[in-house]
C-alpha cells in the first residue's frame, strides 16, 4: 500500500477504510496529524472541510490505536507465557516450502509493535508458533524416538550376536522403565521385535555358560 495520499482536485482524499487501513500499517499520532494539515492546507476554500469531520476522523484514529496497542499488548503477555515452553514453529524453506521446528522457547522480543520468540538465538514471530509441546508428551516422545533409533540400528535378528549384548540390554532397560503412557508411542512390532532381541541375547549367554 502507498504511504502517499492520493489528491484529486486539490484535495487530499480519503476514506473511513484508508484511515484504518493506514493506521494498522503503523501509522502514528505524529503522522496521522501531518495528513490532517495537509489536508486542511489543500482543502477546497468554497468548500472547507467541517471541524466535525476533523474531530470525527481523529477520534476513529484514536479508538483505532487504542485497539492496537490492546492487541499489541496481548500479544506481547502471550508470548511471554511461552517462555520455558517447547513449541512448534512454522518456517519456510529455501525451496519456499513450509516445516515445523520444535524447541523450547528461551525468551522474547517486542519490536514495532510485534511479538517475537527466540528459540537457540533465532527469532520467530509469534503467529508462527502452531501448538505448544506438553512437557509429559515431549517426554515420551524422546524416549519413543531415541528407543526406535536403537533398535534400527541393531543387525537383524538372526545376525545378532554377545557383542550386541550392551546396546540390546540399554535399550531393554530404557523400554522396561518407560510408562504405560510412553509405551504407547512405541509400535508393538517394534516392542516385540526389542523382547525378541533380548531373548536371543539370555539365549546366547547361557549357551556361553554351558
Amino acid at each position: 500500500m502507498s504511504l502517499v495520499a492520493p489528491v484529486s482536485d486539490g484535495k487530499i482524499v480519503t476514506t473511513t477504510s484508508d484511515t484504518t487501513q493506514k493506521t494498522s500499517s503503523g501509522m502514528d499520532k505524529e503522522s496521522f496529524l501531518q495528513l490532517l494539515v495537509a489536508q486542511m492546507k489543500y482543502q477546497d476554500p468554497l468548500e472547507p472541510t467541517s471541524n466535525t469531520e476533523y474531530i470525527s476522523q481523529y477520534a476513529q484514529f484514536s479508538q483505532v490505536e487504542s485497539i492496537q496497542n490492546m492487541s499489541a499488548n496481548m500479544d506481547l503477555q502471550r508470548a511471554s507465557s511461552l517462555v520455558g515452553k517447547e513449541v512448534y514453529v512454522e518456517t519456510t524453506t529455501s525451496d519456499g516450502g513450509t516445516s515445523l521446528i520444535r524447541g523450547k522457547v528461551d525468551y522474547v522480543s517486542f519490536e514495532n509493535n510485534k511479538a517475537y520468540v527466540f528459540i537457540n538465538e533465532t527469532a520467530y514471530p509469534l503467529e508462527s508458533v502452531q501448538s505448544i509441546v506438553d512437557s509429559e508428551y515431549s517426554e515420551a516422545y524422546d524416549l519413543a524416538t531415541e528407543l526406535l533409533i536403537g533398535i534400527n540400528k541393531l543387525p537383524a535378528l538372526e545376525n545378532v550376536d554377545l557383542a550386541d549384548a550392551d546396546a540390546i540390554d540399554k535399550l531393554k532397560k530404557i523400554y522396561d522403565n518407560m510408562t504405560d503412557y510412553q509405551k504407547t508411542f512405541v509400535a508393538k512390532e517394534k516392542a516385540d521385535l526389542l523382547n525378541a532381541y533380548a531373548e536371543k541375547i539370555a539365549q546366547l549367554r547361557k549357551d556361553k555358560e554351558e
